[in-house]
């Protein structure tokens, strides 16, 4: 049998590793552009009326978006791939499936004030195309820097608070805005400080949603104002570290 000599022996190998290592790459950008398959499933049930099921599919697209950051760093996806910009394709992602979709979804369901709606349905919409540019949108120590665009989240709470269109009209316009004002918002799965105490909190947190989500469309309102807990801890948190480790 003809043996290949050393050096090319070592070369054969490094170019196997190095394919397997860009087949796992893409496959990370793969799973992270699934995100705007799924936003699409979410705009088709809003479409046919089903506010449950179409708040199922944000819940996957939030599931993406929290594990595909992890997955990329793994697979060192800035160095195997370096012509292909991940955080963009991510950008891009979250702003349809955390901003369109949840915006549409509050039109569609006419949870906003009838006389203003191409205004709340533009102020969010500009504001977060202005927070998803940012050069700073994501600080190096892992914050968000504005409002992070929790649209999908502000769009359950009103939706399963049943609350009057001129508070929801108001919970936009102030979040909208918060999204210029320059605050440090924390990354629940990235920020250090309290991380165990965030993602601790967090999973009841989850756990609640999804109790609110299966009593959709009339939940439990003790329920409902109970999990509201975890959104009061990480904007108290939030606004104590901005002012405290800026």
């Amino acid at each position: 049998m003809t043996q290949l000599p050393a050096d090319t022996r070592r070369d054969t190998s490094l170019s196997t590793t190095t394919a397997q290592q860009q087949t796992l790459a893409w496959g990370v950008h793969a799973f992270t552009a699934s995100g705007v398959v799924i936003g699409f499933l979410a705009l088709q049930a809003i479409f046919v009326g089903n506010a449950r099921l179409a708040f199922i599919w944000m819940a996957v697209a939030t599931l993406i978006d929290a594990l595909d950051g992890m997955l990329a760093r793994k697979a060192q996806v800035k160095a195997v791939l370096p012509q292909f910009d991940g955080a963009r394709l991510d950008d891009i992602v979250d702003y349809f499936t955390f901003a369109i979709v949840p915006i549409v979804f509050l039109y569609h369901f006419q949870l906003l004030p009838a006389g203003a709606t191409l205004v709340f349905v533009a102020a969010p919409l500009v504001a977060s195309a202005y927070g998803f540019c940012q050069a700073a949108a994501k600080t190096e120590d892992h914050y968000f820097t504005g409002f992070p665009s929790y649209w999908n989240i502000i769009a359950f709470y009103l939706y399963a608070g049943h609350t009057p269109v001129w508070f929801n009209g108001l919970i936009i316009g102030v979040l909208a805005v918060m999204v210029f004002v320059p605050i440090r918002y924390v990354y629940p799965s990235r920020t250090v400080i309290l991380r165990w105490l965030s993602n601790s909190l967090g999973g009841v947190w989850g756990i609640m949603l999804r109790g609110i989500g299966w009593q959709l469309p009339d939940p439990a309102p003790g329920l409902v104002l109970g999990s509201l807990v975890y959104p009061v801890y990480y904007t108290a948190l939030s606004l104590y570290l901005h002012t405290t480790t800026s």
